[in-house]
């Protein structure tokens, strides 16, 4: 502990010695000249490659910026003023198409332009960072490394980087991008009505977010009745799977039950097939007129012209995805806790034995503890896992069944399929789903962070080391 305090307390002196205040302060001409050329500190010490490097980083920024990013961050402002027509060729005597702006071209060279600033910005820091490193060097009448040991260095003390460089790239440029992008679009009217190239859209500030929450719109009555029925669905999906799982490992890792391997590779079967094959076997089984129904017909358990409303009644479609989702969930927590119950001390059952205690205090006592405490990150992943469950709902009834009262959606969709059909219908309503992205994304890393701060995972760390 006193080892990681101490080198949080280094890494904060190095970040205040380092400020971009700091340094103009103490920087002496070449580092203040720095700020305007990059690499104005490294050329005139000698360290010409490297200096080299900074510069070209500059010039080529400057020049993307006069040819492009500069009139990209002006179009942001209006996201285009020319609508794409139908004009008349005088030569061709016909209608011929006059393009306009392109909005969504016009956002997405934006972002592109605001996100190469960010990485201008990272690498004019570092180019201060180096102008001070030599001055520095060069007061203590030290040797500054060539342009060769600097590269050596990222493939020893700086070898992290190295290894970080590509993962983090990829990160940027196919996840922070497009999410950045996808947030911005909650923030305008871009919708069937509003698509480019034949038609502009433009910002709207929060009006989505207000007429999802606090409208009465169709749309906003529609809101809250999946948000509700999203969280009780993510409440029971979550908890049944955690306790049957739980109670499953049990029951397998007894000392009584025989031919465990083959319990759980009967169990495991379903994890093994995929999702949408199963999924979409059993909506096919449930129909009104499937195989459950036309058997219960048989047997004379139900009449001959009637069926069980398993998809097309709303409380029994719910309570179908919630049964149908044990079967699919309960073995992955069935594995989770098998491996922690083989790993809690046999020494604290027998101790608990010999005190009299009773399998039900074993259980409460030692058993749920250590699980609780090993699962509980995982319990609050399947919580945030559920509340974006795609696959169950999707696959198994498709969301339905529909109702007019909501706007294009089920009385079984979560936020997640309801997103999914607002941008696949007719109306592509970009915009509002963009804008349920926003909102369930909020909702679910406000419910991780608080949450596992009360976790004992989070409390009670140092007990269980």
């Amino acid at each position: 502990m006193r080892k990681n305090r101490k080198s949080v307390e280094g890494r904060k002196e190095t970040e205040k010695r380092n400020s971009i205040g700091k340094i103009f302060i103490k920087g002496d001409l070449l580092t203040k000249l720095s700020f305007l050329i990059m690499g104005a500190s490294n050329l005139f010490r000698g360290q010409i490659i490297k200096g080299l490097l900074f510069l070209f980083i500059e010039l080529v920024y400057l020049y993307y910026m006069i040819t492009a990013g500069a009139s990209a961050l002006v179009g942001l402002r209006t996201l285009g003023t020319k609508t794409q027509t139908m004009v008349m060729d005088e030569t061709l005597g016909i209608f011929v198409v006059q393009k306009g702006d392109n909005s969504m071209l016009i956002l997405l060279a934006g972002v592109v332009t605001i996100f190469v600033s960010v990485v201008f910005l990272v690498a004019w820091k570092a180019n201060l960072n180096a102008a001070k490193e030599a001055q520095e060097l060069q007061e203590q009448g030290k040797k500054l490394p060539s342009f060769a040991m600097d590269l050596a260095s990222y493939f020893d003390k700086k070898l992290y980087r190295t290894l970080m460089a590509l993962p983090l790239v990829g990160i940027l440029l196919f996840t922070v991008l497009p999410l950045f992008f996808m947030i911005l679009i909650a923030f305008t009217n871009f919708d069937n009505a509003h698509q480019p190239p034949g038609n502009l859209f433009t910002w709207v500030g929060l009006d989505n977010f207000k007429t999802l929450l606090l409208s009465g719109q169709k749309i906003g009555k529609t809101f809250w009745p999946v948000l509700g029925w999203t969280i009780i669905w993510a409440i029971l999906a979550t908890f049944l799977n955690y306790i049957g799982g739980i109670l499953l490992a049990l029951l397998i890792n007894r000392e009584g039950t025989k031919l465990k391997g083959m319990w759980r590779t009967i169990f495991v079967i379903s994890i093994a097939i995929p999702q949408f094959v199963s999924l979409l076997a059993i909506r096919l089984m449930l129909k009104n007129d499937g195989p459950i129904n036309y058997l219960l017909q048989e047997m004379g358990i139900i009449g001959e012209k009637e069926f069980l409303p398993f998809l097309s009644n709303p409380t029994w479609a719910r309570v179908t995805v919630v049964v149908v989702n044990l079967w699919v969930g309960i073995p992955y927590t069935m594995l989770v806790v098998t491996g922690i119950l083989k790993n809690i001390p046999k020494e604290l059952y027998e101790a608990a034995k010999v005190d009299g205690a009773n399998p039900f205090v074993i259980f409460v006592k030692i058993t749920m503890p250590y699980v609780l405490f090993v699962t509980s990150p995982y319990l609050i992943t399947q919580f945030i896992g559920n509340i974006n469950n795609f696959n169950v709902i999707y696959f198994l009834t498709g969301g339905g069944p529909l109702s007019l009262d909501y706007y294009q959606a089920g009385k079984t969709d979560l936020l997640v399929t309801w997103l999914y059909r607002l941008t696949t219908g007719n109306t592509k309503d970009y915009s509002y789903a963009s804008a349920i992205g926003i909102i369930v994304f909020m909702l679910s890393a406000t419910f991780s962070l608080i949450t596992y701060r009360f976790t004992s995972s989070y409390k009670r760390e140092e007990e269980f080391q």
